[in-house]
Formats: C-alpha cells, structure tokens, sequence
C-alpha cells in the first residue's frame, strides 16, 4: 500500500489520521493513489464516498470473522460516509464459488429470505441502522433479460476467468467448473457498476471478484471502484481461518459467557491480530497498551480481559454482559472455584430411561450439553467431561459407558458448560 512521492496524495492532518484509521489492519487498497485522491475530494466537496460490503445470506448466523468487514464499514460511518449493506438475495442462488473445490448447491428462496432477515438483525449490533442503508441485489439483477446478460459475459472473457486461483486449480485438476459459476464474478460486479459504488470492501478471498467490479464499471463508462480487502480472521485454533465447519468460531448471537470466555482461550501472539481487526480502540490506544504490555506494566491477561469485555459488550447489553464476565470470573477462579448461580436442571424423559437409569452419552445429547452421542463420546475421550464429587471436588469422566442412577449429578463439559442431570 505504497505511494511513490511524485504520487502521493497530500492529505490536511485530520484526514492523514483518518486514512490511517481506515488502512490499519487492511491487507491492500488499490489503487491506492485513486482511494486517497477520492477521500481528498469528498473532503474538500463535502460528498460522501458509497461505501459498499456485499453478503451473501448463504447461512443465518454470522460470526468474529465476518465482523472483520463490518468494523471497517463501521470507520467508514463515522468519517461520515454512506455505507451500503448489500445482501446478495439474488447471487445468493448460483452461490459464490470462491475457494471451493466442487460447484455449490444453489440456496431455495426460503431460506435466502429468511437469513436474510437474520443478517439485518445482527449487523446492527455494529453499523448504526440510521446511518446504513440495506440494499438487495435482486433490485437490478432480476431487471436483466437475456440480451443485457450476454452483453454482460461479453465484457470478460474466459481467459480472464480462468486465471481465479480456485477456478484455475480446478481446471488444472479436472474438476468440474459449470458456466453459471462463471456468472458470479460478473453479477457481483455487475452490482458495483448499479450501485456507482465507490469503494467496495471484501475478504482476500473476494480480491478477483472485487477487481472484475472495478473492470465492469470501466467498460460500462463509470468511475471505476476503489478496493479495500481484508484478511481473513484466524480462527480459535491460532491456525486456521474462522469457520463454523471447522468449529473454531466465535458467533456473535453466542451466550455472552460463551464469546467471553472464548476469547480469554486466545493466545497471547493472537491477541494483537485480534485487537488490530475487531477492537473499537484507535491505532494509537492499542499501540500503548502493547507497549505497556511489552514493559511489563501490564499483564497478557488483563489486556485480552479488556479487549474480551469491549467485543461481548457489542453483542448484547452492558448489564447483562457484566453478569457473564462475573459469572465466567468466578467459575475460573483458582480459590474458591465457584459455579454459576443459574445452572440448568434436567430431568431425562421416562422412556430414556432402562430400570430409571440412563448411559452418559443419552445424558448429555439430550440435555443439551452435546449435539450427539458421537459428540459426547469424543468430549469423554478427550478428558472434556467432568463430573463434581462432594463439595466442591470433581472427576473427570473417562468411561463412555457411565450409568447414572438416581439422584442429581452436576456435569461440567469444557469450561463453562454445567448442567445438573436428576434422575
């Protein structure tokens, strides 16, 4: 993201600070020197620049990892710019190939309709909705007949396709590629050259369709977009990008004591990439406390507490964000190794039960501590089952085949999960 100084556009002081805002933890914009020209001329015009981050409502529930684009379009509301929330409703039926191996299955109209709701409902956990406008791509894209589609794939060729990294290894691989996965880049840039957009952020993985938007809007005669990508959050295993497939994702609709205490699992070194792409802190403040992290005036932990707090306070209410930090606190203090006040009691169906007895696995898959019998058996095979003895003394579970006869059991499964099961 270099400029060479013949280049380099001048910016007044306020809004050298703000670019750097908007640049911190961003992987590229380009054409750098056409984005500051951009945000120059809107400062001295007093026009905002349409901003633009397209979704496509493929599941209905978002995670840490897709917040990455929304805190940046957050930056973007605050310097004063109009974002444009764009849910790809009608894209959403072909379905982004990006980095996939096999051709996807299209989505039905329901359930396009329905995460859709849900995507409005939890971006504005971040985006101010007065300052948001939600667009829907079907608003353009269904106006298009036949001659305006053809006149579209005649402004790209397959070479250019082709050279996509995930269509590219596919070829080479003999996988299959069908034509209308070729039409997705082009309908996703088509919605910058219907929107005039500006500036249109994305993932690394979205820098190929992001450029075909930037290259459609130049054959359709507009001002080609600048783009911003991001990189792609790593997930809680330190190693892999944040995927709910892969189970190593924080969502944001997640018990608070969940996200809480999922981000204090975090290692130290992650921390800061963590700090960089999510926290509200300017570059400045998160610098300091680095600094006075690195001088020992204050401890790893107590840092990752803060930034915890700050990211679980998002997704709900203050109050109730308190509780579940008190209650994950007391539950992991060393000295008196508390317990939640308010943990789940769960009587097992009659017909679960043989001579009013029940195995741990149908235990736990049907109070809720698990999805499955699989799951259980795993968690005990791994040591992730506890079950509390006398007082305050607990075990943990290495038998799958554990009966529980009569009587209340206190389980405890990984950290912060405890019901009580009464037979």
């Amino acid at each position: 993201m270099s400029e060479t100084d013949e280049q380099k556009v001048i910016f007044p002081d306020a809004l050298e600070s703000a670019f750097l805002e908007i640049s911190r933890g961003c992987e590229e914009i380009l054409p750098l020197y056409d984005f500051r020209a951009k945000l120059l001329k809107s400062h001295n015009t007093g026009i905002p620049l349409k901003i633009k981050a397209g979704f496509d409502p493929t599941a209905p529930d978002l995670h840490l990892g897709h917040t990455v684009l929304l805190q940046k379009l957050k930056v973007f509301q605050q310097l004063g710019h109009t974002v444009y929330f764009l849910i790809g409703d009608y894209t959403a039926m072909i379905g982004d190939p990006t980095g996939k191996s096999e051709t996807r299955k299209p989505l039905s109209q329901e359930d396009i309709l329905i995460n859709s709701e849900t995507y409005k409902n939890q971006v504005f956990k971040i985006l101010s909705p007065e300052k948001t406008k939600v667009v829907f791509n079907s608003q353009w894209l269904k106006t298009l007949n036949l001659k305006d589609i053809i006149s579209l794939t005649a402004k790209y060729t397959v070479a250019r396709l082709i050279e996509r990294d995930d269509f590219s290894k596919r070829y080479e691989g003999g996988q299959a590629i069908s034509l209308v996965e070729f039409l997705y880049p082009l309908l996703q840039g088509y919605d910058s050259v219907a929107m005039e957009t500006d500036v249109e952020l994305g993932g690394t993985d979205q820098k190929f369709n992001l450029l075909v938007g930037r290259d459609l809007q130049t054959q359709y005669n507009k001002t080609p977009q600048s783009i911003i990508t991001l990189p792609l959050l790593v997930g809680l295993d330190g190693e892999k990008k944040m995927s709910k497939s892969l189970g190593n994702y924080i969502g944001i609709q997640e018990a608070p004591i969940e996200i809480f205490g999922k981000l204090m699992s975090i290692s130290d070194n992650l921390m800061w990439n963590y700090y960089e792409l999510l926290s509200g802190l300017s570059v400045d403040e998160i610098k300091n406390l680095r600094q006075k992290v690195n001088d020992g005036h204050l401890h790893p932990k107590d840092a990752k507490k803060n930034l915890a707090s700050e990211i679980t306070a998002r997704f709900s209410d203050e109050q109730t964000a308190n509780e579940a930090i008190s209650q994950w606190e007391k539950i992991h203090n060393v000295e008196n190794r508390g317990l939640p006040d308010d943990i789940p009691v769960f009587k097992p169906p009659a017909e679960s039960l043989t001579d009013n007895k029940i195995g741990i696995l149908n235990a736990l898959r049907l109070s809720g501590m698990v999805a499955s019998n699989g799951e259980a058996k795993r968690l005990i095979q791994s040591g992730g089952v506890y079950k509390f003895l006398d007082g305050m003394d607990f075990e943990t579970v290495s038998d799958e085949k554990l009966i529980l006869g009569a009587g209340k059991h206190l389980f405890r499964t990984g950290k912060r999960k405890f019901v009580i099961i009464e037979i």
